[in-house]
């Protein structure tokens, strides 16, 4: 019997397509249609499926509101419930009854609220030429590992450079600040909206969604399927 797995809000189909070659029964969930039209997903709430009996799943719950990014906005968060609604719905996917667990977060008030990450990771950690400081907490799943761990090693992964950045000066601040330029190319262009900017921001970078299905596929399969 397939393993049976659910990549909890996503609509890329960056992770859920790699286990699915790997032959899992790969199954995504979002509010939104999956961009790939021949994946099995389920569009609508995670609340719908989350006790179909999963064995593992993989969240990548919303961060809008959790994000240290927003935090001039957390005020205003607080006080209309919206940050208390991101926080609810992160911690009913830390919390669902599957064993194998894998939460998806940047940095933000997660690390306080609930506890610090498994592991920090980064995309450069893993082939993909830029900075994306990356959260995970995990449950019953072994944390993520690269050429630039302390004492795992692997010959098949490339540790490259952190990619490009954009400066300006703060008009506020009269300060230097600096941005990974794939993150400020997403707000510099205007030919996108905000949905857009949105799903380019928080889309899984490939070298990530590969360790994430071979490292944790191959995990699985020696857990469940021998």
């Amino acid at each position: 019997m397939k393993t049976k797995i659910l990549i909890a809000c996503e609509e890329s189909d960056e992770v859920r397509g790699r286990f699915d070659k790997m032959g899992f029964d790969a199954w995504s969930c979002d509010l939104q249609p999956n961009r790939n039209t021949n994946a099995k997903h389920y569009q609508g709430s995670i609340f719908d499926i989350i006790n179909d009996n999963w064995d593992a799943m993989i969240a990548f719950p919303p961060c809008t509101h959790l994000a240290v990014s927003g935090a001039p906005h957390f005020e205003k968060k607080r006080a209309d419930g919206r940050q208390q609604e991101g926080i609810d719905f992160f911690m009913t996917m830390i919390n669902a009854p599957i064993k194998y667990i894998a939460v998806e977060n940047p940095i933000g008030i997660m690390s306080k609220i609930y506890k610090l990450p498994t592991q920090k990771i980064q995309p450069y950690f893993f082939g993909d030429e830029a900075q994306k400081t990356t959260c995970l907490w995990l449950k019953n799943l072994p944390p993520l590992y690269h050429n630039a761990s302390a004492n795992l090693f692997d010959n098949n992964i490339t540790h490259v450079g952190k990619g490009e950045f954009f400066e300006w000066i703060d008009k506020k601040s009269g300060k230097l600040k600096r941005q990974p330029k794939w993150y400020a190319d997403a707000f510099r262009n205007h030919g996108i909206d905000g949905a857009m900017r949105s799903k380019i921001r928080s889309k899984t970078f490939p070298g990530i969604a590969d360790a994430m299905a071979n490292q944790w596929g191959n995990y699985l399969i020696n857990k469940l399927e021998n």
